[in-house]
């Protein structure tokens, strides 16, 4: 039985408050209006606004002065934008990563695999997030469908209205799809369904170490494949709201499976260091090396399956260059956007390449906990540059509204997840399997 320890739970509070503090700075330290844009641009040094000074200087000339009223007012709410951005990233990557850990769970009972029975209760510990992660997101979805923050273009005052300065063709054609009430209706839709089965699965697997009842056993097997074909739908249309719909003018067929993938190797890798973690501490006795070397087996073969559909996208739109795709990639590549761009690549896919070819390497605590720090950094801003060049735009950087985020919700994670498994016995005595998973060897 595990016992959270005061340690950690100081650690995860301290990273909260600060967090909290940091998200709360960014929102008040936000341009209110143009007037602070203009200040900015006139007292910047270099960086990243250069370009925007750039671009304003080129619109001195050869724009009226509505024209460009308009460009402060864009780069406002680009400003405005970038607190909420922050927020968002770290509150999808992390409510995500343990959604993924419960559809890698259900994979397990589906499967009727019997390695990582002893890794059960570590997942279930990391789903418990889950709840609160989908409070926290749909909260912030909330406040985007009520106008108070220009994260959702499509959601712009006229957008849909063809008597509008604003009125825009393209978003107007997917109007069907991309309307507020819409949109919010199914976000919840999304989040129950994730919420619904971590409960009666957890429930179930509670259950059956109590009464080792097979009858609840092929109740979980019943719950994980009907939650696998319903995830499997719902992230399709999940991506395209909460992501792609950033872009509304740019779409790809391969995009949610590119989610998908970066989201579901940052799961593994959870469990991998949630699990080394425990194993160090001695409350997971049956986890051997074998368990340790699979769990880094699937880090880098997902890390390959990452890779696979970022080159499928990029390579095909790359090669069509089709304007209305290529304006996508155009600031990740070349623009104001390739660092993170080049740096998220290397690190998702060379590093897990050269780190974890080796199969030896995959049994050395120590090395998966490197491996597994590293591409959790370059999934995190993976999911940053999926978000930031359409909301901040060129105003982006790494400062106080970021790290503020980052600090909340991995101090909220850690909390959650620790507080979760030290609620049952880490050992899922009650399954059929458990015998098989305690002595495996690989």
């Amino acid at each position: 039985m595990y016992t959270f320890s005061g340690k950690i739970k100081t650690v995860s509070l301290v990273l909260m408050i600060i967090g909290a503090l940091s998200i709360g700075y960014g929102f008040f330290s936000a341009p209110k209006t143009t007037q602070d844009i203009e200040q900015a641009m006139a007292h910047d040094d270099g960086g990243h606004g250069e370009s925007t000074a750039h671009a304003e200087e080129g619109h001195g000339e050869e724009h009226s002065a509505e024209e460009a009223e308009s460009h402060l007012e864009h780069l406002l709410h680009q400003g405005q934008n970038r607190p909420w951005a922050a927020f968002f990233i770290a509150a999808f990557f992390f409510l995500m990563v343990s959604v993924c850990v419960l559809v890698f769970y259900a994979i397990q009972w589906a499967a009727q695999a019997g390695w990582s029975i002893v890794l059960f209760r570590v997942m279930e510990g990391i789903t418990a997030y889950i709840l609160p992660g989908s409070i926290l997101l749909f909260a912030f979805l909330l406040f985007s469908g009520l106008h108070m923050n220009h994260i959702y273009v499509w959601m712009a005052e006229g957008t849909f209205d063809p008597t509008s300065e604003n009125y825009d063709v393209i978003i107007d054609g997917k109007s069907w799809w991309l309307n507020t009430s819409g949109w919010l209706i199914r976000s919840f839709i999304y989040l129950f369904v994730y919420n619904i089965f971590r409960y009666m699965l957890r429930k179930n697997s509670l259950a059956l170490d109590v009464s080792g009842d097979i009858t609840i056993y092929k109740k979980n097997f019943n719950l994980s494949v009907a939650f696998i074909v319903l995830f499997g739908i719902i992230e399709l249309f999940m991506s395209f709201d909460w992501l792609m719909s950033l872009d509304p003018h740019w779409y790809s067929q391969l995009y949610s499976f590119y989610v998908f993938a970066s989201v579901l190797v940052s799961a593994i890798t959870t469990i991998a260091l949630v699990t080394i973690y425990l194993r160090n501490k001695g409350v997971l006795p049956f986890v051997n090396d074998s368990h340790i070397h699979d769990l880094a087996k699937y880090m880098f073969g997902f890390s390959i399956f990452w890779t696979y559909f970022w080159f499928d996208q990029f390579m095909l739109q790359w090669y069509a260059n089709i304007p209305e795709e290529a304006a996508y990639f155009f600031p990740r590549l070349i623009g104001s956007y390739q660092l993170p761009f080049i740096s998220m690549l290397v690190m998702n896919f060379v590093f897990p390449i050269l780190i974890l070819m080796n199969s030896d390497f995959k049994r050395v605590p120590w090395y998966v906990v490197t491996a597994g720090l590293v591409i959790l950094t370059g999934h995190y801003i993976d999911i940053f540059q999926l978000v930031s060049p359409a909301t901040v735009g060129d105003s982006w950087s790494i400062g106080i509204p970021e790290l503020g985020s980052l600090a909340f919700f991995l101090g909220l994670f850690i909390y959650v997840v620790f507080s979760a498994i030290a609620k049952a016995p880490l050992h899922a005595k009650g399954n059929p399997f458990m015998k098989e998973s305690e002595i495996y060897h690989y």
